[in-house]
């Protein structure tokens, strides 16, 4: 299976960070935050990895070349700098993403969801992971029905973690250009040809300093964790 991790967004809500760097590039705990997603990927057995590319994109690919470091094959796209929002990101990637279903990853979330459970997984025409609704997104996106098909309607909603498994065909519809996913989402919903799962585990959308900021005390605390417990299991 390939991957792709979506890395064009300007970050607007990240500015002045954005300013100079990538969001993608923005680091927590000393490590850049789509880093943390290549490892996941490639810990789960996916090492094919295309990565959109427009405001600042060349420090992206400056700074995670081909991929080997991370024992993964990067490849990349352009946008050029205004992006094409992520229907049509991923449309432009197509051509390097080929006929099968392939993995979608946003570049600015945080989750330890194991893509692992994705793998040879069928689907219609979507598959997307939901999480809780977080405090700054409180009325979600999307309900389950039955825990499998999901409906723009009903109750409780939750919300898109930016993980989605694709099939090509649910991109034949939209021309080149700039395009967004949710129209096509919700059409597709209408014919019950989207499924979904809840992820109860943990998830943060990165999308302003301040949670950057808090992503990295989590870090840092997870590892201080782990460094105590290995020091008192080596002592004992």
């Amino acid at each position: 299976m390939k991957a792709m991790i979506l890395a064009a967004g300007r970050g607007e809500r990240m500015r002045p960070l954005t300013d100079h760097t990538p969001k993608p590039l923005l680091q927590a705990a000393g490590k850049a935050l789509i880093v943390y997603t290549i490892e996941a990927l490639v810990k789960a057995g996916i090492t094919d990895i295309i990565i959109n590319l427009a405001h600042l994109g060349e420090q992206i690919r400056n700074r995670l070349g081909d991929g080997a470091q991370y024992q993964a094959n990067i490849s990349y796209t352009h946008e050029g700098a205004s992006g094409l929002e992520t229907a049509g990101g991923i449309k432009n990637a197509l051509p390097l993403l080929g006929d099968s279903p392939f993995l979608v990853v946003n570049g600015d979330i945080s989750c330890d969801y194991n893509f692992h459970n994705l793998l040879n997984k069928e689907i219609a025409l979507a598959h997307l992971i939901l999480v809780n609704n977080p405090a700054h997104h409180p009325t979600g996106d999307f309900a389950l029905k039955g825990q499998a098909i999901l409906s723009p309607e009903g109750e409780p909603k939750y919300t898109y973690s930016g993980i989605g498994l694709y099939h090509p065909d649910l991109f034949a519809s939209i021309n080149p250009g700039k395009s967004a996913l949710a129209p096509l989402l919700k059409n597709a919903m209408q014919e019950n040809r989207i499924t979904g799962e809840l992820h109860p585990g943990f998830w943060m959308d990165i999308g302003t300093p301040s949670r950057l900021n808090e992503l990295s005390t989590l870090i840092n605390h997870s590892q201080s964790v782990a460094r105590d417990n290995n020091t008192t299991e080596a002592s004992g």
